[in-house]
């Protein structure tokens, strides 16, 4: 289909074209109490404003609900559901199209413009969600065999059961910060030696610190305890998706990860990206993941062959002397399990779902060295240096390194649908002084 075309100025190549619509927070200089806004090229449209000024008095569905875009989090304007969020959607792209049927809106009024429309430079991002629960899953079947072949050899890289079920576990929803927000090196017990016969650790800052490319999803239905969520109903269950990097401890990782799994090495920062994309935005984009060889059990089988996303993913290492590397291109088509099946099965027990929870994909990697999602895959836990722009090094991160993560969907340069960024950079570790 052709892209939509708008009225206003839509720079070429925008992340945020009328085919998009994302939802995120924002706060001004002028304004500081965040408020919920969409990302129209390069600029937010202020819902909060829009409201305010009769922006919504063409659309009498959501006029009781007007008040959920005066809240600090998208969780209200969630709770409404996938049908709400398709008519909002919806109706700012009619409100953006070059022939809107409602011109008086906002594109022949210009105090409205002035009031609602600002420019991305000038808005401060918030986290989009109040999280109450954070799941990260480990779906990417490319990364869990690399990282196998390198702690067990490639007969035993996959686990028996991973092909049958999307594994995961519990991560610190308190510890997700939105782009932007600086990531402190995590301290922790590692081991020094880990060839010597008497195993004891030592205190230390991280000395393997990691990233993971993933992407993340948000519930917008309550469930209840004791009630699973079907797998045919678990789609509409879901928001919109953000990119993630869930950065990773790998030392203190390896030293504290038996028998439980990680804990510490994982809880110190998640970060996504601000700009929520909605599932229904991402819908042409569906596409078949890679293929199960496994009979999975009739509880995380979909009737639709399509339940992943083409999302093209790229990540940039961007050192203290300010030079940027691209040092991975991988694509969403990369996971095994969809999000529907994760959480399909993490509530086949029963385990109750509130609106705002996230659940992460796990590491996206492709099968070339080029689409690796981890430096920890990059350098085979240490035995190699990635090579950078100016002549740099590295194994894992420095104090200073910036990553940046970059998601788009479609190859037309006026209806992409994309992510916008997902930026993070390295601080010291804090000193510490024990009696």
């Amino acid at each position: 289909m052709p892209p939509l075309r708008s009225w206003f100025s839509i720079p070429k190549g925008s992340h945020f074209s009328l085919a998009n619509i994302p939802f995120g927070v924002i706060s001004t200089a002028s304004s500081a109490t965040p408020r919920v806004a969409v990302a129209v090229g390069d600029h937010a449209l202020d819902l909060d404003a829009f409201a305010s000024h009769d922006g919504f008095l063409a659309l009498s569905t959501i006029q009781p609900h007007q008040k959920v875009f005066s809240e600090p989090t998208l969780n209200a304007f969630a709770a409404l559901g996938r049908p709400m969020h398709s008519i909002v959607r919806k109706y700012i792209q009619d409100i953006f199209w070059e022939n809107t049927p409602h011109p008086k809106v906002l594109k022949d009024n210009a105090s409205l413009q002035k009031a609602a429309l600002i420019p991305l430079k000038d808005v401060q991002m918030h986290l989009p969600f109040k999280i109450g629960d954070y799941t990260d899953f480990y779906a990417g079947l490319n990364h869990a065999f690399n990282v196998g072949v390198l702690f067990r050899g490639a007969s035993n890289a996959l686990q028996p059961n991973y092909k049958y079920l999307p594994v995961g576990y519990h991560g610190r929803a308190s510890s997700v910060v939105v782009s932007g927000t600086p990531i402190r090196r995590p301290s922790g017990q590692i081991l020094e030696n880990p060839t010597a016969e008497v195993k004891k650790p030592i205190f230390s800052p991280c000395r393997k610190l990691d990233i993971e490319l993933e992407l993340g999803a948000f519930v917008c239905k309550n469930t209840k305890l004791g009630e699973p969520i079907p797998i045919d109903e678990a789609e509409h269950c879901l928001f919109g998706v953000v990119l993630m990097n869930d950065w990773s401890a790998r030392d203190i990782q390896a030293w504290e990860y038996v028998p439980l799994g990680p804990f510490n090495a994982k809880n110190f920062g998640t970060t996504i990206s601000a700009w929520v994309v909605l599932a229904e935005a991402l819908e042409p984009f569906l596409t078949k993941g890679l293929e199960n060889d496994a009979d999975v059990l009739p509880y995380l089988k979909e009737k639709r062959e399509k339940t992943v996303y083409d999302i093209k993913l790229q990540v940039d290492l961007k050192t203290g002397s300010d030079k940027s590397t691209t040092i991975s291109q991988s694509n969403s088509k990369n996971l095994l399990f969809s999000f529907p099946q994760m959480l399909a099965h993490h509530s086949i027990t029963g385990c109750p779902f509130n609106v705002g929870d996230l659940l992460g994909s796990g590491t996206i990697s492709g099968k070339e060295a080029n689409e690796r999602g981890s430096l920890l895959e990059q350098n085979e836990n240490g035995k190699s240096s990635i090579k950078l722009e100016g002549g740099e090094e590295r194994k894992f991160l420095e104090d200073g390194d910036e990553i940046s993560i970059a998601g788009v969907c479609g190859d037309d340069a006026e209806a992409l649908v994309g992510f916008g960024t997902c930026v993070g950079r390295i601080e010291p570790a804090l000193q510490f002084e024990f009696q």
